[in-house]
Order: structure tokens, then C-alpha cells, then sequence
């Protein structure tokens, strides 16, 4: 059993706070770069204790062995405006060199039957310690607003209904999956219509906060 969960945890969030600087770095290089930015923004958190224990409980994980078993106790997640840019994040995730990708999984291709989508990255991230290097596991969910927003609500329905939805509930939340994906599909058909105008709001804007 954990005796000290704020250690335990520490550099956890220690990572949380670095990758999220370091992610919301690269945003910044394509805006100042006046390119278009497949990053649209940046969360992260640290699974709460109660998430953990029950996580564990559900899959008969060991607390242990937590840190090798748990992939998500440090979440970080990034949003995309359009689906193609997903991988170009993918791709960036790839070609960094401080820290591992351990694994990586595509919910969008390959959608989980509950209608999920997403593309998960595990990487296995350095956090320098008064002790020593810790590597420790961090999950990255990279979506898009439309993914993020059914997620967000059958993350709060599945608390409701401990993951045994009514039928009808599941019948709906597939087809509310199937329309996000459309509505993905319909904005990536005018992706460019779309970042022109965002290009003219943001130098108008620019020019209205030199003024």
C-alpha cells in the first residue's frame, strides 16, 4: 500500500507542468512563424487517488507496481482544430529526442466500439529529482474539439451509469460519435477557407492591439 501519495506523486506533476510548457512551446514556434498551428491548446492533470485505486481495482493492477502498470497517472492532452492534424502532432511527438514513446494507439482509425476516438501516445518522460533521474509513464491524448467534446460528456456519463449504459443511452452516444466525426469531416473539407479567415481575424487583431 502507498503510504505517501504527495511523493508518490511529486513527479508526476512535475512532468505534468514541464511537458505542458514544452508543448505549448512548439504552439508558440508556429505562431511566431505566422504558420498555421496543429496545436490549438494544452491540458494536463494528475489522475486523482480515487481514480488510481479504482482504476486499479477495476483491472487488478498491483499498487506496487503502479508506476509500471498505470500508463495515465500523468494526463496530458492536445487539442487540435482538424482531424490531419492530429498526426502532424504525431509526427512532432516522434521526432523529439527528451523523452520515449512507448506505445501508441489509434482510436481514430480504428474507433473503440463505443463510438471513442482519439490517438493515445505512451511515452516514458525523465523528471530530474534531488534524488536522482525518474522516468516515469505519461499519457498523451491528442483529439479534436468535436472528439474532446463527446469524450468530455461519456467520460460523465460513464461515472453515472459505472460504464453499464441503457441501451438507448449507448445507441445515442454512438450515433453523437458518428456526427462529431462528420463535423470533423466537413470542417477538414474547408480547412482552407477556415485557416484564412483565422489568418485575417488574427492580423486585424494584431493591428487593432499596435494601435
Amino acid at each position: 500500500m502507498i503510504q505517501h501519495w504527495d511523493l508518490f506523486l511529486a513527479p508526476y506533476k512535475q512532468a505534468i507542468d514541464e511537458m505542458k510548457v514544452k508543448l505549448k512551446g512548439m504552439r508558440s514556434q508556429f505562431t511566431m512563424q505566422s504558420e498555421h498551428s496543429p496545436i490549438e491548446f494544452v491540458t494536463g492533470r494528475v489522475k486523482p487517488i480515487a481514480s488510481i485505486l479504482d482504476k486499479a481495482a477495476r483491472k487488478g493492477f498491483s499498487l506496487e507496481k503502479l508506476e509500471e502498470e498505470m500508463q495515465d497517472i500523468a494526463g496530458v492532452r492536445m487539442m487540435c482544430q482538424f482531424v490531419d492534424d492530429i498526426y502532424r502532432v504525431v509526427e512532432l511527438l516522434r521526432i523529439r529526442n527528451d523523452f520515449e514513446i512507448v506505445e501508441e494507439r489509434d482510436y481514430i482509425s480504428t474507433k473503440k466500439s463505443s463510438g471513442y476516438r482519439s490517438y493515445h501516445v505512451v511515452i516514458r518522460y525523465p523528471v530530474q529529482t534531488i534524488d536522482g533521474e525518474k522516468k516515469i509513464l505519461v499519457e498523451i491524448q491528442i483529439r479534436t474539439l468535436a472528439m474532446n467534446f463527446w469524450a468530455t460528456i461519456e467520460h460523465s456519463l460513464n461515472y453515472k451509469y459505472s460504464g453499464q449504459f441503457p441501451k438507448d443511452i449507448q445507441e445515442r452516444l454512438v450515433r453523437a460519435a458518428e456526427a462529431a466525426y462528420l463535423l470533423d469531416a466537413e470542417m477538414s473539407q474547408i480547412r482552407g477557407e477556415i485557416q484564412e479567415a483565422q489568418a485575417i481575424f488574427s492580423r486585424k487583431k494584431e493591428n487593432k492591439d499596435t494601435d
